[in-house]
């Protein structure tokens, strides 16, 4: 490990995208490697052995090839697999996320929380825990969003068939607006607008991925693995599909996202 090698954040396709725009806000001076494993994506359609055997063997190739640090900018894949990284892996910082369910739950007295997930997300231990931490702060309600991942990994992220599939998501609700909404994928912030739109302008949404860089930043400055700060890092983009038409849409969302 040297700080001046790259930081490695792999997710299940497009939706680390949203964390890396936070980890280069905060450390510009950095270089990072992104991993999509589009190949395989939806995980959370996956079992969790499935999802965990998938990230230890991305974290082994990215560790043997030089990487600094792991990011792991996947809720299924945090909640399946971050206990056997750090315990296979456990010289390296290592750095998983969680949905946003704190901030969310303290926004407001005893606010209605919507916590938007992929079914195993919502499934895992991981999940269960964190909820029961946070149910006496808020009436918590989970949405399974189904086919939503699929959707921004074929790139569609505006547009119609967009809106229509979230109002299909959302139709369970009855009308009812929550107070906050926690977006627990990290492929949701890259249609944040598009959900604002359909569940409301005033509804707040949260997500992880400031929290998982600030965490980021911390780790390595303890470890005394931070690059120097009078530089300008770099941004590489690998994708299991092997599409170059899947790596210009990463590189496009990167810059939109970014605005």
């Amino acid at each position: 490990m040297h700080p001046n090698s790259p930081i490695a954040v792999i997710d299940s396709g497009l939706g680390g995208i949203s964390v890396l725009r936070e980890l280069v806000r905060l450390m510009p001076w950095e270089d990072f490697r992104y991993f999509g494993d589009s190949a395989n994506a939806p995980y959370g359609e996956k079992s969790t052995a499935e999802v965990r055997a998938l990230t230890l063997s991305h974290a082994e190739r990215l560790f043997s090839e030089g990487a600094k640090a792991l990011v792991v900018a996947c809720n299924t894949a945090t909640g399946a697999a971050i206990t056997a990284l750090r315990e296979r892996f456990d010289d390296r910082v290592i750095i998983g996320i969680e949905p946003a369910l704190k901030p969310a739950a303290r926004s407001k007295t005893s606010p209605a929380v919507l916590v938007m997930a992929t079914p195993l997300t919502l499934k895992q231990e991981k999940f269960e825990h964190l909820l029961a931490q946070y149910n006496k702060d808020a009436r918590i309600t989970v949405l399974p969003c189904h086919g939503l991942v699929e959707l921004i990994e074929q790139g569609v992220v505006t547009g119609e068939r967009l809106t229509a599939h979230l109002q299909e998501l959302f139709a369970p609700l009855a009308g009812e607006t929550p107070d906050a909404v926690v977006l627990g994928c990290t492929h949701y912030p890259l249609v944040r607008e598009a959900i604002q739109q359909v569940i409301g302008q005033n509804v707040p949404l949260f997500d992880g991925g400031i929290g998982t860089a600030r965490e980021t930043l911390r780790r390595l400055e303890e470890a005394g693995l931070l690059n120097g700060t009078d530089r300008t890092g770099t941004v590489t983009f690998e994708n299991s599909a092997d599409s170059p038409t899947l790596l210009a849409l990463c590189r496009d969302l990167l810059e939109e996202v970014a605005k």
